[in-house]
Protein backbone atom coordinates (compact mmCIF):
# COMPACT_ATOMS: atom_id res chain seq x y z
CA UNK A 1 0.00 0.00 0.00
CA UNK A 2 1.14 3.50 -0.85
CA UNK A 3 -0.20 6.73 0.56
CA UNK A 4 0.81 10.23 -0.28
CA UNK A 5 -0.90 13.57 -0.37
CA UNK A 6 -3.26 14.07 -3.29
CA UNK A 7 -2.00 16.99 -5.40
CA UNK A 8 -5.46 18.05 -6.62
CA UNK A 9 -6.08 21.74 -5.87
CA UNK A 10 -8.58 22.12 -2.96
CA UNK A 11 -10.01 25.20 -4.71
CA UNK A 12 -10.85 23.05 -7.76
CA UNK A 13 -12.53 20.45 -5.53
CA UNK A 14 -14.60 23.14 -3.80
CA UNK A 15 -15.57 24.55 -7.20
CA UNK A 16 -16.80 21.31 -8.77
CA UNK A 17 -18.64 20.27 -5.61
CA UNK A 18 -21.12 23.08 -6.38
CA UNK A 19 -22.15 21.28 -9.59
CA UNK A 20 -25.35 19.25 -9.18
CA UNK A 21 -26.52 18.27 -12.69
CA UNK A 22 -24.99 16.82 -15.84
CA UNK A 23 -26.09 19.91 -17.74
CA UNK A 24 -24.04 22.03 -15.33
CA UNK A 25 -21.03 19.76 -15.93
CA UNK A 26 -21.30 20.26 -19.70
CA UNK A 27 -21.76 24.04 -19.41
CA UNK A 28 -18.93 24.32 -16.87
CA UNK A 29 -16.58 22.27 -19.04
CA UNK A 30 -17.41 24.22 -22.17
CA UNK A 31 -16.54 27.51 -20.46
CA UNK A 32 -13.36 26.00 -19.06
CA UNK A 33 -12.23 24.23 -22.22
CA UNK A 34 -13.43 26.75 -24.84
CA UNK A 35 -11.27 26.28 -27.95
CA UNK A 36 -9.14 23.50 -26.51
CA UNK A 37 -9.26 20.11 -28.23
CA UNK A 38 -11.96 17.86 -26.75
CA UNK A 39 -12.25 14.83 -29.03
CA UNK A 40 -10.44 13.25 -31.95
CA UNK A 41 -12.37 10.71 -34.00
CA UNK A 42 -12.45 9.19 -37.47
CA UNK A 43 -14.95 10.71 -39.88
CA UNK A 44 -16.87 8.86 -42.60
CA UNK A 45 -13.76 8.86 -44.80
CA UNK A 46 -11.78 7.30 -41.92
CA UNK A 47 -9.73 10.48 -41.59
CA UNK A 48 -8.94 11.95 -38.14
CA UNK A 49 -11.19 14.85 -37.24
CA UNK A 50 -10.82 17.13 -34.25
CA UNK A 51 -13.37 19.14 -32.31
CA UNK A 52 -13.11 21.62 -29.45
CA UNK A 53 -15.27 22.14 -26.38
CA UNK A 54 -16.90 25.13 -28.09
CA UNK A 55 -17.58 23.30 -31.34
CA UNK A 56 -19.15 20.39 -29.47
CA UNK A 57 -21.39 22.86 -27.65
CA UNK A 58 -22.54 24.28 -30.99
CA UNK A 59 -23.33 20.73 -32.16
CA UNK A 60 -25.32 20.15 -28.96
CA UNK A 61 -27.28 23.40 -29.39
CA UNK A 62 -28.18 22.61 -33.01
CA UNK A 63 -29.13 18.95 -32.49
CA UNK A 64 -30.95 19.59 -29.22
CA UNK A 65 -32.95 22.44 -30.71
CA UNK A 66 -33.98 20.17 -33.57
CA UNK A 67 -35.06 17.49 -31.05
CA UNK A 68 -37.26 20.09 -29.35
CA UNK A 69 -38.83 21.02 -32.68
CA UNK A 70 -39.85 17.36 -33.11
CA UNK A 71 -41.66 17.21 -29.77
CA UNK A 72 -38.78 15.78 -27.75
CA UNK A 73 -38.95 18.83 -25.53
CA UNK A 74 -38.16 17.75 -21.98
CA UNK A 75 -38.85 14.70 -19.83
CA UNK A 76 -39.04 12.55 -22.99
CA UNK A 77 -37.25 9.20 -23.07
CA UNK A 78 -34.85 8.92 -26.02
CA UNK A 79 -32.97 5.72 -26.80
CA UNK A 80 -29.53 5.69 -28.45
CA UNK A 81 -28.85 2.75 -30.76
CA UNK A 82 -25.43 3.14 -32.31
CA UNK A 83 -21.87 1.92 -32.31
CA UNK A 84 -19.25 4.13 -30.58
CA UNK A 85 -18.95 7.44 -32.41
CA UNK A 86 -18.73 11.19 -31.90
CA UNK A 87 -22.39 11.35 -33.00
CA UNK A 88 -23.31 8.98 -30.15
CA UNK A 89 -21.66 11.36 -27.68
CA UNK A 90 -23.30 14.50 -29.10
CA UNK A 91 -26.68 12.73 -29.00
CA UNK A 92 -26.16 11.79 -25.35
CA UNK A 93 -25.15 15.31 -24.33
CA UNK A 94 -28.04 16.85 -26.29
CA UNK A 95 -30.60 14.62 -24.59
CA UNK A 96 -29.32 15.53 -21.13
CA UNK A 97 -28.87 19.28 -21.69
CA UNK A 98 -32.47 19.54 -22.88
CA UNK A 99 -33.85 17.85 -19.79
CA UNK A 100 -34.78 14.68 -21.65
CA UNK A 101 -33.98 11.16 -20.45
CA UNK A 102 -31.29 9.10 -22.20
CA UNK A 103 -31.81 5.37 -22.68
CA UNK A 104 -28.46 4.06 -24.00
CA UNK A 105 -28.85 0.61 -25.55
CA UNK A 106 -26.52 -2.38 -25.88
CA UNK A 107 -26.53 -3.01 -29.64
CA UNK A 108 -25.01 -6.47 -29.17
CA UNK A 109 -28.38 -7.68 -27.93
CA UNK A 110 -30.92 -9.40 -30.15
CA UNK A 111 -33.65 -7.46 -31.94
CA UNK A 112 -36.21 -9.05 -29.59
CA UNK A 113 -34.34 -7.91 -26.48
CA UNK A 114 -33.89 -4.37 -27.79
CA UNK A 115 -37.57 -4.03 -28.70
CA UNK A 116 -38.57 -5.41 -25.29
CA UNK A 117 -36.43 -2.82 -23.50
CA UNK A 118 -37.70 0.05 -25.65
CA UNK A 119 -41.32 -0.97 -25.07
CA UNK A 120 -40.89 -1.52 -21.33
CA UNK A 121 -38.95 1.74 -21.11
CA UNK A 122 -41.82 3.59 -22.80
CA UNK A 123 -39.42 5.41 -25.10
CA UNK A 124 -40.66 8.44 -27.05
CA UNK A 125 -37.83 8.69 -29.55
CA UNK A 126 -34.90 6.78 -31.02
CA UNK A 127 -31.53 7.97 -32.25
CA UNK A 128 -29.97 5.25 -34.41
CA UNK A 129 -27.11 4.66 -36.83
CA UNK A 130 -27.42 3.03 -40.23
CA UNK A 131 -25.85 -0.14 -38.80
CA UNK A 132 -28.68 -0.31 -36.25
CA UNK A 133 -31.51 0.36 -38.68
CA UNK A 134 -32.89 -3.17 -38.12
CA UNK A 135 -33.72 -2.23 -34.53
CA UNK A 136 -35.54 0.92 -35.60
CA UNK A 137 -37.51 -1.00 -38.23
CA UNK A 138 -38.54 -3.62 -35.66
CA UNK A 139 -39.74 -0.92 -33.26
CA UNK A 140 -41.82 0.70 -36.00
CA UNK A 141 -43.60 -2.62 -36.54
CA UNK A 142 -44.27 -3.32 -32.86
CA UNK A 143 -47.84 -2.49 -31.87
CA UNK A 144 -46.84 -1.85 -28.23
CA UNK A 145 -44.19 0.75 -29.03
CA UNK A 146 -44.79 4.40 -28.09
CA UNK A 147 -41.88 5.72 -30.17
CA UNK A 148 -42.98 8.65 -32.31
CA UNK A 149 -39.65 10.18 -33.41
CA UNK A 150 -36.93 8.31 -35.32
CA UNK A 151 -33.66 10.13 -35.98
CA UNK A 152 -30.94 8.54 -38.09
CA UNK A 153 -27.41 9.67 -37.30
CA UNK A 154 -26.62 9.70 -41.04
CA UNK A 155 -29.10 12.58 -41.37
CA UNK A 156 -27.52 14.68 -38.61
CA UNK A 157 -26.11 17.37 -40.96
CA UNK A 158 -29.68 18.16 -42.05
CA UNK A 159 -31.04 18.05 -38.49
CA UNK A 160 -28.30 20.37 -37.26
CA UNK A 161 -28.87 22.84 -40.08
CA UNK A 162 -32.56 23.02 -39.21
CA UNK A 163 -31.81 23.25 -35.48
CA UNK A 164 -29.30 26.05 -36.00
CA UNK A 165 -31.78 28.03 -38.09
CA UNK A 166 -34.40 27.67 -35.34
CA UNK A 167 -31.90 28.72 -32.68
CA UNK A 168 -30.59 31.66 -34.71
CA UNK A 169 -34.22 32.72 -35.18
CA UNK A 170 -34.45 33.31 -31.44
CA UNK A 171 -35.91 30.05 -30.14
CA UNK A 172 -33.67 29.13 -27.20
CA UNK A 173 -36.10 26.82 -25.40
CA UNK A 174 -33.64 23.93 -25.58
CA UNK A 175 -30.69 25.88 -24.23
CA UNK A 176 -32.80 27.42 -21.45
CA UNK A 177 -34.46 24.16 -20.41
CA UNK A 178 -34.46 23.81 -16.61
CA UNK A 179 -32.74 20.69 -15.26
CA UNK A 180 -33.06 19.77 -11.59
CA UNK A 181 -30.73 17.42 -9.66
CA UNK A 182 -33.73 15.20 -8.88
CA UNK A 183 -34.72 14.90 -12.55
CA UNK A 184 -34.30 11.50 -14.16
CA UNK A 185 -31.24 11.60 -16.43
CA UNK A 186 -30.91 8.02 -17.72
CA UNK A 187 -32.50 4.61 -17.77
CA UNK A 188 -29.80 1.98 -18.16
CA UNK A 189 -30.78 -1.64 -18.66
CA UNK A 190 -28.89 -4.35 -16.82
CA UNK A 191 -27.52 -7.30 -18.75
CA UNK A 192 -30.35 -9.61 -17.68
CA UNK A 193 -28.17 -12.71 -17.99
CA UNK A 194 -30.05 -14.58 -15.25
CA UNK A 195 -33.49 -13.05 -15.78
CA UNK A 196 -35.37 -10.19 -17.40
CA UNK A 197 -33.24 -7.05 -17.70
CA UNK A 198 -34.16 -4.17 -15.39
CA UNK A 199 -34.07 -0.45 -16.18
CA UNK A 200 -31.82 1.31 -13.68
CA UNK A 201 -33.06 4.87 -13.06
CA UNK A 202 -30.25 7.34 -12.53
CA UNK A 203 -31.01 10.95 -11.63
CA UNK A 204 -28.79 13.89 -12.54
CA UNK A 205 -27.79 13.99 -8.87
CA UNK A 206 -26.64 10.37 -8.96
CA UNK A 207 -24.28 10.52 -11.94
CA UNK A 208 -23.07 14.04 -11.15
CA UNK A 209 -22.16 13.08 -7.58
CA UNK A 210 -20.19 10.09 -8.87
CA UNK A 211 -18.29 12.16 -11.45
CA UNK A 212 -17.51 14.99 -9.04
CA UNK A 213 -16.38 12.59 -6.31
CA UNK A 214 -14.14 10.69 -8.75
CA UNK A 215 -12.53 13.88 -10.07
CA UNK A 216 -11.91 15.12 -6.54
CA UNK A 217 -9.64 12.17 -5.70
CA UNK A 218 -7.81 11.57 -8.97
CA UNK A 219 -7.05 13.37 -12.20
CA UNK A 220 -5.57 12.62 -15.59
CA UNK A 221 -4.58 13.97 -18.96
CA UNK A 222 -5.29 12.81 -22.51
CA UNK A 223 -7.10 9.49 -22.78
CA UNK A 224 -8.26 6.95 -25.32
CA UNK A 225 -11.75 5.45 -25.19
CA UNK A 226 -12.78 2.03 -26.45
CA UNK A 227 -15.33 0.81 -23.87
CA UNK A 228 -18.92 0.71 -25.19
CA UNK A 229 -20.44 4.14 -24.64
CA UNK A 230 -23.69 2.67 -23.31
CA UNK A 231 -21.79 1.48 -20.20
CA UNK A 232 -21.80 3.86 -17.23
CA UNK A 233 -18.13 3.02 -16.55
CA UNK A 234 -16.94 5.17 -19.45
CA UNK A 235 -19.25 8.05 -18.49
CA UNK A 236 -17.32 8.67 -15.30
CA UNK A 237 -13.97 7.68 -16.82
CA UNK A 238 -14.27 9.90 -19.89
CA UNK A 239 -17.50 11.54 -21.06
CA UNK A 240 -18.10 13.74 -18.01
CA UNK A 241 -14.76 13.76 -16.22
CA UNK A 242 -13.25 15.17 -19.42
CA UNK A 243 -15.49 18.21 -19.02
CA UNK A 244 -14.41 18.83 -15.43
CA UNK A 245 -10.72 18.35 -16.21
CA UNK A 246 -10.84 20.05 -19.65
CA UNK A 247 -8.84 17.19 -21.17
CA UNK A 248 -9.21 15.51 -24.55
CA UNK A 249 -9.75 11.95 -25.67
CA UNK A 250 -9.57 9.86 -28.81
CA UNK A 251 -12.72 7.87 -29.65
CA UNK A 252 -11.52 4.44 -30.72
CA UNK A 253 -13.25 3.36 -33.92
CA UNK A 254 -12.44 -0.36 -33.69
CA UNK A 255 -10.88 -2.62 -31.09
CA UNK A 256 -8.74 -4.28 -33.74
CA UNK A 257 -6.93 -0.94 -34.20
CA UNK A 258 -6.34 -0.29 -30.50
CA UNK A 259 -2.58 -0.97 -30.61
CA UNK A 260 -2.14 1.43 -33.54
CA UNK A 261 -4.37 4.03 -31.89
CA UNK A 262 -2.36 3.89 -28.66
CA UNK A 263 0.83 4.45 -30.64
CA UNK A 264 -0.74 7.35 -32.56
CA UNK A 265 -2.48 9.26 -29.75
CA UNK A 266 -0.17 8.53 -26.79
CA UNK A 267 -2.78 8.24 -23.99
CA UNK A 268 -1.85 9.21 -20.48
CA UNK A 269 -4.59 6.90 -19.17
CA UNK A 270 -7.59 4.86 -20.22
CA UNK A 271 -10.37 2.81 -18.65
CA UNK A 272 -10.53 -0.92 -19.27
CA UNK A 273 -11.85 -4.27 -18.09
CA UNK A 274 -9.38 -6.77 -16.55
CA UNK A 275 -9.09 -8.74 -19.79
CA UNK A 276 -7.30 -5.78 -21.39
CA UNK A 277 -4.79 -5.58 -18.53
CA UNK A 278 -4.06 -9.31 -18.53
CA UNK A 279 -3.69 -9.29 -22.32
CA UNK A 280 -1.16 -6.44 -22.21
CA UNK A 281 0.86 -8.02 -19.40
CA UNK A 282 0.89 -11.51 -20.91
CA UNK A 283 1.89 -10.10 -24.32
CA UNK A 284 4.87 -8.32 -22.75
CA UNK A 285 6.19 -11.60 -21.36
CA UNK A 286 5.35 -13.64 -24.47
CA UNK A 287 7.23 -11.14 -26.62
CA UNK A 288 10.20 -11.20 -24.25
CA UNK A 289 10.37 -15.00 -24.33
CA UNK A 290 9.94 -15.16 -28.10
CA UNK A 291 12.78 -12.67 -28.67
CA UNK A 292 15.06 -14.14 -26.03
CA UNK A 293 14.81 -11.03 -23.82
CA UNK A 294 13.06 -12.64 -20.85
CA UNK A 295 16.25 -13.06 -18.79
CA UNK A 296 17.16 -9.43 -19.44
CA UNK A 297 13.66 -8.40 -18.39
CA UNK A 298 13.92 -10.40 -15.18
CA UNK A 299 17.30 -8.80 -14.42
CA UNK A 300 15.82 -5.35 -14.99
CA UNK A 301 13.03 -6.13 -12.54
CA UNK A 302 15.52 -7.14 -9.85
CA UNK A 303 17.45 -3.91 -10.29
CA UNK A 304 14.30 -1.79 -10.36
CA UNK A 305 12.84 -3.40 -7.23
CA UNK A 306 16.12 -2.91 -5.37
CA UNK A 307 16.19 0.77 -6.32
CA UNK A 308 12.54 1.19 -5.31
CA UNK A 309 13.40 -0.11 -1.84
CA UNK A 310 16.02 2.64 -1.68
CA UNK A 311 13.42 5.22 -2.65
CA UNK A 312 14.75 5.55 -6.20
CA UNK A 313 12.19 5.14 -8.98
CA UNK A 314 13.76 4.32 -12.35
CA UNK A 315 11.02 2.01 -13.63
CA UNK A 316 9.97 4.02 -16.67
CA UNK A 317 13.59 4.45 -17.73
CA UNK A 318 14.59 0.81 -17.23
CA UNK A 319 11.46 -0.40 -19.05
CA UNK A 320 11.30 2.41 -21.60
CA UNK A 321 10.75 -0.01 -24.50
CA UNK A 322 7.62 -1.36 -22.84
CA UNK A 323 6.40 2.18 -22.13
CA UNK A 324 7.11 3.24 -25.72
CA UNK A 325 5.15 0.27 -27.08
CA UNK A 326 2.17 1.57 -25.09
CA UNK A 327 2.37 5.06 -26.56
CA UNK A 328 5.14 6.50 -24.40
CA UNK A 329 2.95 8.47 -21.98
CA UNK A 330 0.71 5.85 -20.36
CA UNK A 331 0.84 6.17 -16.58
CA UNK A 332 -2.28 4.41 -15.31
CA UNK A 333 -5.21 2.23 -16.33
CA UNK A 334 -8.51 2.50 -14.46
CA UNK A 335 -9.80 -1.05 -14.23
CA UNK A 336 -13.23 -2.40 -13.33
CA UNK A 337 -16.03 -4.71 -14.38
CA UNK A 338 -14.58 -7.95 -12.98
CA UNK A 339 -11.98 -9.26 -10.56
CA UNK A 340 -8.28 -8.84 -11.37
CA UNK A 341 -5.52 -11.05 -9.97
CA UNK A 342 -3.12 -8.90 -7.88
CA UNK A 343 -0.13 -10.31 -9.78
CA UNK A 344 -1.15 -8.18 -12.78
CA UNK A 345 -1.40 -5.04 -10.66
CA UNK A 346 2.02 -5.68 -9.17
CA UNK A 347 3.47 -6.74 -12.52
CA UNK A 348 2.35 -3.61 -14.38
CA UNK A 349 3.37 -1.43 -11.44
CA UNK A 350 6.86 -2.92 -11.66
CA UNK A 351 7.00 -1.75 -15.29
CA UNK A 352 5.97 1.79 -14.30
CA UNK A 353 2.25 1.65 -15.17
CA UNK A 354 -0.27 1.64 -12.36
CA UNK A 355 -3.52 -0.32 -12.43
CA UNK A 356 -6.17 1.52 -10.46
CA UNK A 357 -8.65 -1.22 -9.67
CA UNK A 358 -12.12 -0.23 -8.54
CA UNK A 359 -15.55 -1.58 -7.76
CA UNK A 360 -18.86 -0.35 -9.11
CA UNK A 361 -22.22 -1.29 -10.55
CA UNK A 362 -24.74 0.42 -12.81
CA UNK A 363 -27.04 0.97 -9.83
CA UNK A 364 -24.32 3.19 -8.29
CA UNK A 365 -23.67 5.38 -11.32
CA UNK A 366 -21.33 3.27 -11.33
CA UNK A 367 -18.22 3.90 -9.16
CA UNK A 368 -18.30 2.93 -5.48
CA UNK A 369 -14.65 2.41 -4.56
CA UNK A 370 -11.38 2.98 -6.41
CA UNK A 371 -7.65 2.97 -5.89
CA UNK A 372 -5.88 6.20 -6.78
CA UNK A 373 -2.24 6.97 -7.64
CA UNK A 374 -1.93 8.45 -4.14
CA UNK A 375 -3.82 5.86 -2.10
CA UNK A 376 -3.84 2.22 -3.17
CA UNK A 377 -3.46 -1.35 -2.04
CA UNK A 378 -2.71 -4.24 -4.38
CA UNK A 379 -5.51 -6.79 -4.57
CA UNK A 380 -8.12 -4.35 -3.29
CA UNK A 381 -10.80 -2.34 -5.07
CA UNK A 382 -9.74 0.77 -3.17
CA UNK A 383 -11.67 2.82 -0.68
CA UNK A 384 -15.13 4.39 -0.97
CA UNK A 385 -15.28 7.53 -3.11
CA UNK A 386 -16.41 10.67 -1.22
CA UNK A 387 -20.09 10.57 -2.27
CA UNK A 388 -20.97 7.23 -0.66
CA UNK A 389 -20.60 4.89 2.31
CA UNK A 390 -20.10 1.13 2.31
CA UNK A 391 -20.57 -1.64 4.87
CA UNK A 392 -20.49 -5.43 5.09
CA UNK A 393 -23.65 -7.13 6.34
CA UNK A 394 -23.63 -10.46 8.20
CA UNK A 395 -19.89 -11.11 7.83
CA UNK A 396 -18.54 -14.61 8.41
CA UNK A 397 -15.43 -15.49 10.45
CA UNK A 398 -13.28 -14.12 7.61
CA UNK A 399 -15.14 -10.79 7.47
CA UNK A 400 -16.88 -11.72 4.22
CA UNK A 401 -20.50 -10.71 3.77
CA UNK A 402 -22.80 -8.84 1.42
CA UNK A 403 -21.73 -5.32 0.45
CA UNK A 404 -24.25 -2.52 1.06
CA UNK A 405 -23.88 0.99 -0.40
CA UNK A 406 -25.51 4.29 0.59
CA UNK A 407 -25.00 7.70 -0.97
CA UNK A 408 -25.87 10.27 -3.61
CA UNK A 409 -24.62 7.99 -6.39
CA UNK A 410 -27.16 5.24 -5.61
CA UNK A 411 -29.99 4.82 -8.14
CA UNK A 412 -33.58 5.95 -7.68
CA UNK A 413 -34.80 2.40 -8.40
CA UNK A 414 -35.82 0.18 -11.32
CA UNK A 415 -38.15 1.65 -13.93
CA UNK A 416 -41.76 0.48 -13.51
CA UNK A 417 -40.61 -2.32 -11.21
CA UNK A 418 -41.48 -1.46 -7.59
CA UNK A 419 -41.06 -5.06 -6.42
CA UNK A 420 -37.48 -5.34 -7.72
CA UNK A 421 -36.74 -1.88 -6.29
CA UNK A 422 -38.02 -2.84 -2.84
CA UNK A 423 -35.99 -6.07 -2.96
CA UNK A 424 -32.82 -4.14 -3.83
CA UNK A 425 -32.93 -1.86 -0.79
CA UNK A 426 -32.68 -2.24 2.96
CA UNK A 427 -33.83 1.19 4.07
CA UNK A 428 -31.39 3.69 2.51
CA UNK A 429 -28.84 0.98 1.78
CA UNK A 430 -28.55 -0.68 -1.63
CA UNK A 431 -27.95 -4.42 -1.40
CA UNK A 432 -25.34 -5.06 -4.10
CA UNK A 433 -25.58 -8.85 -4.17
CA UNK A 434 -21.79 -9.02 -4.01
CA UNK A 435 -19.77 -10.74 -1.30
CA UNK A 436 -16.82 -8.64 -0.16
CA UNK A 437 -14.72 -7.80 2.86
CA UNK A 438 -13.34 -4.49 4.12
CA UNK A 439 -9.97 -4.44 5.90
CA UNK A 440 -9.16 -2.30 8.93
CA UNK A 441 -7.92 0.52 6.70
CA UNK A 442 -11.15 0.72 4.71
CA UNK A 443 -9.99 -1.05 1.53
CA UNK A 444 -12.61 -3.18 -0.20
CA UNK A 445 -11.80 -6.69 -1.39
CA UNK A 446 -14.20 -8.38 -3.80
CA UNK A 447 -14.97 -12.07 -3.24
CA UNK A 448 -17.87 -12.99 -5.56
CA UNK A 449 -21.54 -12.72 -6.45
CA UNK A 450 -24.04 -13.81 -3.82
CA UNK A 451 -26.21 -15.56 -6.43
CA UNK A 452 -23.21 -17.62 -7.61
CA UNK A 453 -22.36 -18.86 -4.12
CA UNK A 454 -21.69 -22.56 -3.68
CA UNK A 455 -23.33 -23.87 -0.49
CA UNK A 456 -21.94 -27.24 0.59
CA UNK A 457 -23.73 -29.74 2.81
CA UNK A 458 -21.12 -29.20 5.54
CA UNK A 459 -22.44 -25.64 5.86
CA UNK A 460 -19.46 -24.01 4.17
CA UNK A 461 -20.01 -21.21 1.63
CA UNK A 462 -17.60 -21.00 -1.29
CA UNK A 463 -17.26 -18.22 -3.85
CA UNK A 464 -16.54 -19.76 -7.28
CA UNK A 465 -14.85 -16.53 -8.42
CA UNK A 466 -12.21 -16.91 -5.70
CA UNK A 467 -11.23 -20.34 -7.05
CA UNK A 468 -11.43 -19.18 -10.67
CA UNK A 469 -9.00 -16.36 -9.95
CA UNK A 470 -6.39 -18.94 -8.94
CA UNK A 471 -7.06 -21.43 -11.74
CA UNK A 472 -6.96 -18.79 -14.50
CA UNK A 473 -3.34 -18.07 -13.54
CA UNK A 474 -2.31 -21.46 -14.96
CA UNK A 475 -0.48 -20.48 -18.17
CA UNK A 476 -2.52 -22.51 -20.62
CA UNK A 477 -5.97 -21.94 -19.08
CA UNK A 478 -7.86 -19.64 -21.45
CA UNK A 479 -11.20 -19.75 -19.60
CA UNK A 480 -12.51 -21.47 -16.49
CA UNK A 481 -15.85 -21.69 -14.74
CA UNK A 482 -16.32 -23.15 -11.27
CA UNK A 483 -19.72 -24.41 -10.14
CA UNK A 484 -21.45 -26.90 -7.89
CA UNK A 485 -22.61 -30.35 -8.99
CA UNK A 486 -24.45 -32.00 -6.13
CA UNK A 487 -21.94 -31.63 -3.28
CA UNK A 488 -18.84 -31.38 -5.46
CA UNK A 489 -16.91 -28.34 -6.67
CA UNK A 490 -16.43 -28.69 -10.42
CA UNK A 491 -14.03 -26.69 -12.56
CA UNK A 492 -14.69 -26.62 -16.30
CA UNK A 493 -11.84 -25.44 -18.56
CA UNK A 494 -11.26 -24.15 -22.05
CA UNK A 495 -7.54 -24.56 -22.72
CA UNK A 496 -5.06 -22.82 -25.01
CA UNK A 497 -3.93 -26.00 -26.73
CA UNK A 498 -2.56 -24.16 -29.73
CA UNK A 499 0.35 -22.71 -27.74
CA UNK A 500 0.39 -25.52 -25.16
CA UNK A 501 -0.21 -28.87 -26.92
CA UNK A 502 0.36 -30.78 -23.66
CA UNK A 503 -2.19 -28.73 -21.69
CA UNK A 504 -4.61 -31.61 -21.12
CA UNK A 505 -1.87 -33.83 -19.73
CA UNK A 506 -0.63 -31.10 -17.38
CA UNK A 507 -4.01 -29.98 -16.07
CA UNK A 508 -4.50 -32.59 -13.34
CA UNK A 509 -1.17 -31.85 -11.64
CA UNK A 510 -1.60 -28.09 -11.90
CA UNK A 511 -5.10 -28.19 -10.42
CA UNK A 512 -3.70 -30.28 -7.56
CA UNK A 513 -1.08 -27.58 -6.89
CA UNK A 514 -3.80 -24.93 -6.73
CA UNK A 515 -5.85 -27.16 -4.42
CA UNK A 516 -2.87 -27.53 -2.08
CA UNK A 517 -2.84 -23.75 -1.58
CA UNK A 518 -6.46 -23.63 -0.40
CA UNK A 519 -8.52 -24.94 2.54
CA UNK A 520 -9.90 -28.46 2.00
CA UNK A 521 -13.52 -27.29 1.62
CA UNK A 522 -12.55 -24.95 -1.28
CA UNK A 523 -10.74 -27.58 -3.33
CA UNK A 524 -11.83 -28.63 -6.81
CA UNK A 525 -12.91 -32.27 -6.80
CA UNK A 526 -13.94 -32.65 -10.43
CA UNK A 527 -12.56 -31.22 -13.68
CA UNK A 528 -13.98 -30.99 -17.19
CA UNK A 529 -12.40 -29.83 -20.44
CA UNK A 530 -14.51 -28.26 -23.18
CA UNK A 531 -13.61 -27.97 -26.86
CA UNK A 532 -14.89 -24.45 -27.43
CA UNK A 533 -15.17 -21.16 -25.56
CA UNK A 534 -17.94 -20.61 -23.02
CA UNK A 535 -21.02 -18.68 -24.17
CA UNK A 536 -20.66 -15.05 -23.10
CA UNK A 537 -22.76 -12.00 -22.35
CA UNK A 538 -22.50 -8.82 -24.41
CA UNK A 539 -19.97 -7.56 -21.85
CA UNK A 540 -17.80 -10.63 -22.56
CA UNK A 541 -18.44 -12.29 -19.21
CA UNK A 542 -19.07 -16.04 -19.15
CA UNK A 543 -22.78 -16.79 -18.81
CA UNK A 544 -23.40 -18.61 -15.52
CA UNK A 545 -27.16 -19.06 -15.70
CA UNK A 546 -26.91 -22.61 -17.05
CA UNK A 547 -24.52 -23.62 -14.26
CA UNK A 548 -26.38 -22.34 -11.19
CA UNK A 549 -28.07 -24.71 -8.76
CA UNK A 550 -27.02 -27.89 -10.58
Amino acid sequence: MKKKECPIDPAFIAEIQKIKTLKEIIVYGTKKGQDKRQFIYLNDEKEPEECTFNSTWQQILALGTYMYSQGLDGKKKIAILSENSYQWIVSFYSILVGGNIAVPMDIKLSVEDIVSQLVRGECDGIVYSKKCEKFADAVKEDANSKVKVFMCIDDYPEYKTQGKDIYDGGNHAFEDAPVDPEDLACIVYTSGTTGLSKGVMLKHRNVTADVVASCSIQTGRQAIGFLPLNHTFCWVGALFSGYLLAEWGYICDSLKDIQKDIQTYHPHNFSAVPLVVTTIYDKIWRTAKRTGQDKKLEAGLKISRFLMKMGIDRRRKIFSKIIDNLGGELEFIICGGANLDPKYEQGMYDFGIQILNGYGMTECSPAVTVNTPYDFKFGSCGRAIPCCEIKIVDPDEFGVGELYVKGDNVMAGYYNDPEATAEAFDGEWLKTGDYCRIDDEGYLFYVGRKKNLIVLTNGKNVSPEEIEDKLICIDYVAEVLVYQEEDRITAEFFLNEEEYPDARERLKDDVRKVNDSMPVFKRVTKTKIRDEEFPKTTTMKIERKNYLNR
